[in-house]
């Protein structure tokens, strides 16, 4: 049989088990419980898990039972459970050491936007291979000249037939150089105002015109790349959402990107060839991001280092921890307010922006904290420095929390008109045709 063809298969075996679960569904006196979600999870681990399988194979049946992405409509994969209900799955599924669905802006970011602006079409071929891994992607939105005023991007698509044109560049965008498809925004009209011009694509990043490029950093690691559009082609089909409709489409995957997280990691005793194949993925998915702890500022480290270093004492070095850890209270408070919103079913907030601002905040803090303790040796690199170079690391790498996912202006501008009611901020830009606003 073709590969088309098992395809075929596939796709009707997991549109009659679907059919089957809603005739039980239509059955079931109510909504479940959070025992009976518990209790049917545990049940089908029971009779599906066998860690012997490859881990396509395993992700494929998690996918195909709807427990990959519970969230979701039961029409495109999921279950149809409520938030609150379908948060309890991945801490059921790591109690039971089996592997989840695959980590990455695929599933955190892309799959919702896709499910809110997507065609039926674009559901039906695009959210599976998300949640199987069988498609990795990224996020093509920031350019050298458009990062912080994102709408005023200037990579261009022109529509040529039943396909678009793209040419232009973008940057620091992470996990480019894997990527299957990128998550694009192009502006299609210059002759309207920069909100109103700009569409959103998925690009097929495995073709001529599309160039990825490392960033090194100052740090030394390489998380970020550069993408050079150059013709590149996009079908018609592969839009998301309307015309000029991009700009809506990019806010709602920027209030994903403030609440991502990473899942937790793979147990140590965790065995079978599944397992094995996922802790290779992870190590792979996780190497652009192994410096983002430091990036975090490590405030988990700096008790132990002031009575490490004899300054647990010191009236100074005390009264700059003790503002720390206000801070990091008050950021956990807050990003509690914003889970229990999520479990309520409640969209994304401004309470994003006041998480990402916490964020840069306790970076910020905490690298003056280490430099208090470690003084100018703080600044030494390699084996015999400091925590083997890690406070070295965290003392470079701070700056930049303060700018990756929305820089501190663009947070303070959110908070100040969403949530304060402050009057916009002056753009004479935002009403002129974007061929006119002067640049450079």
């Amino acid at each position: 049989m073709s590969a088309a063809g098992q395809g075929s298969v596939d796709q009707r075996s997991a549109d009659q088990r679907n059919a089957d679960q809603r005739n039980a569904d239509q059955h079931r006196a109510g909504p479940l419980s959070e025992d009976e979600v518990r209790a049917e999870l545990r049940e089908w681990l029971a009779q599906n898990w066998d860690p012997e399988l490859s881990l396509a194979q395993w992700r494929a049946a998690l996918a195909d039972s709807g427990w990959a992405a519970p969230a979701w409509p039961r029409e495109w994969g999921g279950r149809s459970l409520p938030q609150a209900l379908a948060q309890l799955v991945p801490g059921e599924l790591a109690a039971a050491t089996v592997p989840g669905p695959p980590e990455g802006i695929g599933s955190a970011l892309v799959a919702p936007v896709i499910i809110e602006h997507g065609t039926e079409e674009q559901k039906r071929r695009l959210l599976r291979p998300i949640v199987t891994g069988e498609a990795t992607w990224c996020q093509l939105f920031s350019e050298p000249g458009a990062g912080s005023d994102l709408a005023g991007l200037s990579t261009r698509a022109e529509q040529d037939g039943d396909e678009w044109v793209i040419s232009g560049q973008k940057v620091w965008n992470t996990g480019a150089f894997q990527a299957d498809f990128g998550i694009l925004l192009a502006r299609t009209d210059f002759g309207v105002p920069k909100h109103r011009g700009i569409t959103c694509f998925v690009l097929p990043m495995h073709q001529p015109g599309v160039t990825v490029r490392p960033l090194r950093q100052m740090n030394g690691h390489q998380s970020f790349n550069e993408v050079f559009m150059d013709r590149a082609r996009i079908p018609a089909g592969n839009m998301l959402g309307s015309p000029g409709d991009g700009w809506r489409v990019a806010l709602a995957v920027l209030a994903h990107e403030r609440r991502l997280n990473d899942r937790n990691p793979a147990p140590a005793g965790a065995a079978g060839r599944a397992w094995d194949e996922a802790r290779a993925e992870k190590a792979v998915a996780a190497e652009p991001h192994k410096w983002y702890p430091q990036r975090a500022g490590r405030p988990d480290l700096v008790i132990e280092r002031a009575r490490a270093a004899g300054k647990a004492g010191d009236p100074v070095v005390r009264q700059e921890i003790a503002r720390l850890m206000t801070l990091v209270w008050t950021a956990r408070w807050t990003a509690a307010r914003a889970a229990a919103a999520r479990a309520a079913g409640r969209p994304p907030g401004p309470e994003g922006s006041l998480g990402k601002l916490a964020s840069s905040a306790i970076a910020r803090q905490s690298a003056k904290v280490h430099a208090l303790i470690s003084g100018a040796a703080g600044l030494l690199a390699g084996p015999e420095s400091e925590l083997g170079g890690t406070i070295a690391e965290i003392l470079i790498s701070v700056p930049a929390i303060s700018i990756a996912g929305g820089t501190d202006e663009i947070q303070h501008t959110i908070i100040g008109e969403r949530i304060m009611g402050l009057p916009k901020e002056p753009d004479i830009s935002r009403n002129v045709p974007f061929r006119d606003v002067r640049s450079g």
